[in-house]
């Protein structure tokens, strides 16, 4: 199996099916995809009852996914990566609202040879592909840190919306991978989801400035949910806080509401995120009717 690295081609939208930012107020729209994508027939390269559990919570821990000897390159990695951005001014590296720490790295699947071999991990990629029912490309990818102490958080919010109204990408037929290079425990900002809350669309209200990814990659104020919906959203469905060892993965859909709080405690949270897309599901014109995104971001 392999990955597409640069689907061409955009095309302005027919219609679209997931509006949001294009009007005053927040609704709570049905989902209009599959969660899962795969032949019926097709034999998962997990047990089926993960994949159902994928299907019905919109996310999937797997623990310990990569070896050590795996874990301690990808550490070593983003320890060199991290130095090398320091005080970096490129596009790809983005910092703190409040200061000069480096929140995210961009596009590491394109920079750094090791993370794009792992982008391609065999057995990564084979369940991807089962899920998404296709083979696929990254949309995009990004280290984000979050340090003892300092590290800061990222608010509730839906991945789709963004990637739907800035990008263009037309349907939910995408899902992220976040690789844990740390231990995540309840205290150092781990990921919270909705379980389940990737069955309803929040139409989110606002309209998107032009080259909003220059302060929304900082902090996001555009395509978040109000307190109303989220409150509707866990009142339904709760919120789960999957914890584990570094090098586990947490698979989540496209669509999920998921956040994380900051990092109060002494011990680190870094993560490498991998967006996967379908290749049926190339991007076109936002639906926002803006500009694309730069590729470091959004992929092409």
């Amino acid at each position: 199996m392999t990955v597409s690295t640069n689907p061409t081609g955009m095309t302005a939208p027919d219609s679209d099916l997931y509006p949001s930012r294009v009007g005053d107020r927040t609704l709570l729209l049905p989902r209009r995809d599959p969660t899962v994508y795969a032949d019926p027939a097709a034999k998962p390269p997990i047990p089926k009852d993960q994949v159902d559990f994928y299907e019905e919570n919109g996310y999937l821990f797997l623990e310990s996914f990569f070896s050590e000897q795996e874990l301690t390159a990808m550490r070593a990695e983003l320890q060199r990566l991290r130095e090398e951005c320091r005080g970096s001014t490129r596009d790809e590296v983005i910092l703190e609202p409040d200061g000069d720490d480096v929140r995210s790295i961009f596009a590491v699947h394109r920079d750094s040879e090791l993370y794009r071999q792992y982008s391609r991990h065999p057995r990564l990629l084979a369940i991807v592909e089962h899920l998404l029912g296709s083979e696929v490309y990254i949309h995009q990818s990004r280290i984000n840190f979050k340090p003892g102490f300092t590290g800061k958080d990222f608010y509730w919010h839906s991945d789709f919306e963004t990637w739907h109204v800035e990008d263009g990408m037309p349907r939910m037929r995408a899902l992220s991978c976040s690789i844990w290079l740390d231990d995540n425990y309840t205290y150092n900002g781990p990921v919270m989801v909705v379980p389940g809350s990737h069955k309803t669309y929040v139409s989110c209200a606002g309209e998107t400035p032009e080259e909003n990814y220059k302060t929304s990659l900082r902090k996001q104020i555009y395509g978040v949910p109000d307190r109303e919906s989220l409150t509707s959203l866990v009142d339904r469905h709760g919120i789960e806080t999957p914890i584990g060892p570094a090098g586990s993965i947490l698979l989540f859909d496209c669509n999920v509401m998921h956040g994380s709080n900051g990092n109060m405690s002494p011990k680190p949270r870094s993560n490498v995120f991998l967006v996967y897309n379908s290749v049926e599901n190339r991007l076109v014109e936002p639906f926002s009717g803006r500009k694309p995104r730069p590729g470091y971001i959004a992929e092409r």
